[in-house]
């Protein structure tokens, strides 16, 4: 499934002049005027090229709309406190949970974790304050648990500083088809991304250095749980290095992983941030973090026969 369908419509003159939402429910088959406000509300709707969230808005004629709908709930994710796993003045630690894009997208404003996390922190006593949230980490849609954010300007140029220059440890755990050979090892190689197939593949000239430690946490045959520590911080670096392996992620369609197993269908890649290790950017304290596996990898493993 493509990360989001787009509808792509020019106002015509006898559409002029009507509410967006009351337009868009004319122009998109099967699309109720209920639906049209939430996809509105969220950020979903691009009139000449612009993000435009208010569904009161009249059309002009000629006028180029745009529709992205990104297959997730119409209703925004929200966090609880429960989600963060560590705050403190300068940074947060949340634990992410899957199907939620970190940044805002094309589809939708509200309901990222970026956004969500603002909402979060909103001040109640003065809800317009919007706290200094910067984004130094970023995860797949459908990649569970760690990630950090700076929440203040004297943190944010040194937090960033340690991911780049690579003094953040990245653990991650990972169901994977197969059974890694050798049990450990490291991969490194060039990465760059194809265009047609819009994924990341190893060169030997012009891509960006990866590099990929891993070792077999636990065999069950037919699948493996694999634990990785990511040396560089490259787009789906790890994805892409396991099914070079021969042993992509299970419900990993993109990279040639199975869409299901012993009747269980995976609705995303079986991958989870799992330890951050690193030196407070203030502070210079030690802080370590570590998140269990989530429900559906912990059931899998059962599943499988593991402990």
């Amino acid at each position: 499934m493509k990360k989001w369908k787009i509808y792509r419509l020019t106002v015509t003159s006898s559409e002029a002049g009507l509410r967006l939402d009351r337009y868009l429910a004319g122009a998109v088959d099967g699309l109720s005027r209920v639906q049209a406000k939430k996809i509105i509300d969220i950020g979903g709707v691009h009139l000449q090229g612009r993000r435009v969230r208010s569904c009161s808005r009249a059309v002009d004629g000629g006028e180029q709309v745009e529709v992205y709908l990104d297959h997730l709930p119409l209703e925004p994710f929200r966090f609880t406190p429960d989600d963060l796993v560590y705050q403190d003045k300068y940074l947060i630690v949340l634990n992410k949970p899957a199907g939620i894009d970190t940044q805002p997208t094309h589809a939708r404003y509200k309901g990222t974790v970026y956004e969500a996390l603002q909402v979060l922190l909103q001040d109640r006593f003065n809800p317009q304050r919007k706290h200094e949230l910067g984004m130094v980490q970023r995860l797949d849609r459908g990649t569970t648990g760690l990630m950090t954010f700076s929440t203040h300007p004297q943190s944010h140029k040194g937090l960033s500083k340690l991911f780049m220059d690579h003094q953040v440890e990245k653990r991650y755990l990972a169901l994977v088809g197969g059974v890694p050979q050798p049990e450990q090892g490291e991969i490194r190689s060039l990465l760059a991304r194809t265009r047609k197939e819009n994924k990341v593949v190893s060169v030997q000239h012009g891509g960006k250095e990866a590099v990929t430690r891993y070792r077999v946490i636990e065999t069950f045959g037919c699948a493996t749980l694999v634990e990785l520590e990511l040396l560089t911080g490259r787009s789906h670096q790890i994805r892409a290095h396991m099914a070079e392996l021969g042993c992509p992620l299970l419900g990993d369609l993109r990279y040639g992983g199975p869409a299901e197993l012993n009747h269980t269908v995976f609705d995303r890649p079986l991958l989870h941030s799992a330890r951050l290790a690193f030196l407070h950017p203030v502070t210079s304290e030690p802080l370590e973090f570590e998140t269990k596996l989530p429900l559906d990898m912990a059931n899998m493993c059962r599943q499988l026969g593991g402990e």
